[in-house]
This record gives structure tokens, sequence and C-alpha cells, in this order.
């Protein structure tokens, strides 16, 4: 499967069903990673006494995931904090089961209370706001699988390392002509959010604006990159 894995071409399957979805990131992880291995995932110990200490069971998706590669924060916690099962809390209104947070504290990731019940529920987020009766758990993508999937892509943009930089660019033409965009994500309709990009050893996202984050498979490969689209890049 991963010799084969195709970043583009796999994922509209991975957005249609969840299993899919756990493919896709298998095959990600191996392709711009390593592989995924049994202790990457959160032992099930671990989601069970999450379930107990919430008093109810986690949906069949979340559940999935964390057993899969809860435990590898170098693909979901560079830049923004996915929770551990055992920091799941209920936030202060008593909506929503919150499992990600913004890394300066501006916004929470969470799963409503009324959706828990199914297997794949909708994922909302709630900005932090000076107005705190202004707040709502508002939509941002329709399933936990597809959920994990953009933090998976956006967050391994943000790692640490040889193989990522990140730069402003104004010729987002030249970047539209060159690579093809992901069909991903469906954010809400009047939404901003995240285009990503991809290309021969290439993962590009234009998180708004004229910031470009990328990584690549190689250091060559991101040397061609910076060379083809001059910035001022962090680590260039």
């Amino acid at each position: 499967m991963t010799e084969s894995f195709d970043i583009v071409g796999d994922l509209p399957d991975a957005l249609a069903d969840r299993r899919a979805a756990w493919t896709y990131i298998r095959g990600f992880a191996a392709t711009w990673h390593t592989p995924l291995t049994p202790d990457d995932g959160t032992p099930e110990a671990e989601l069970a006494a999450a379930e107990e200490n919430l008093g109810f069971r986690l949906p069949a998706a979340v559940r999935e995931a964390y057993a899969l590669f809860g435990r590898r924060r170098a693909m979901h916690s560079n830049h923004d904090q996915l929770l551990s099962p055992a920091e799941f809390y209920v936030d202060d209104r008593k909506e929503a089961l919150v499992f990600r947070h913004e890394n300066q504290g501006a916004a929470s990731w969470g799963i409503l209370l009324s959706d828990l019940d199914q297997p794949d529920p909708p994922v909302r987020i709630r900005p932090d706001l000076a107005d705190k009766d202004a707040e709502r758990w508002e939509g941002w993508l329709d399933s936990f699988s597809v959920s994990c999937i953009e933090i998976i892509l956006s967050e391994s943009l943000q790692a640490q390392d040889s193989l990522c930089d990140h730069g402003d660019n104004e010729d987002d033409d030249e970047l539209r002509r060159r690579f093809t965009r992901l069909p991903f994500p469906a954010y809400p309709a009047g939404e901003e959010g995240q285009n990503f990009y991809a290309g021969p050893g290439l993962l590009i996202c234009d998180g708004g604006g004229d910031w470009l984050s990328v990584r690549a498979q190689d250091e060559e490969t991101l040397d061609r990159f910076r060379d083809d689209f001059p910035a001022d890049w962090l680590n260039g």
C-alpha cells in the first residue's frame, strides 16, 4: 500500500470513509515520515481510563485514530496540541468534549456532547474571544476522521527539521499553475481555511495571505523549491 501511496489521488476515498482515512494516514506516514508502528498508538487501557474519567464512551473514530497515531506527537502536535486521552475534558458550558488546543490558546477544537453517539462525529472549533459571551462552537470539518487528515497534513509542515520551511510568497498564480491543489479541506461555506498543494516530493500549504509552509521528501527537492519561489525563507 505505501509504495503506491498517492497524496492527491488517494484523498477523495479517505474523505468519504473513515477506514480509508486511516489507510491514507498510514500511507502518508510511511511516505513522508516513517511507518507507523504499534508503539505509536495510544494503549487501550489509556482510552478506557479516559472514558471512565469522563463518564461516557468515546466515538469509534476517536478511539481508532488514537490507537493508530496517538503517541506520534511529531505527526500531530508540532504547532497546535492534540490532547492525550487523559487530558480530554468537557468545556465550561458542558457543550463539547475538547481534544485539541491552538498553540497560543486562541482556539480549541471539540466534539459536541450531543454528537458523541455518532461513530465519526463532526468537529467544531471555539475561538477564545475577549467577549466570552460571544464564543460559540462553530462548524469546522464534517467528521473526526477528516479532521485527523487535516491535522496530520498541517502539522507535518510544522516539524522542526531540515525538510520543512516557511516564508512569504506573492505568486499564487504560479503556485496554482505548477502544483496540484488537494481536494481538501472542505471548511464551512464562508470560512477561510488552509489550501494544500502537492508536487513531486513536495507538500505545500497556503495558510492565508502570502505565507507558505512547505515540506519536502528530501533536502535537494526543498532547495529547488526555494530557488523557484524566492522568499525570506526562515530556514533557507
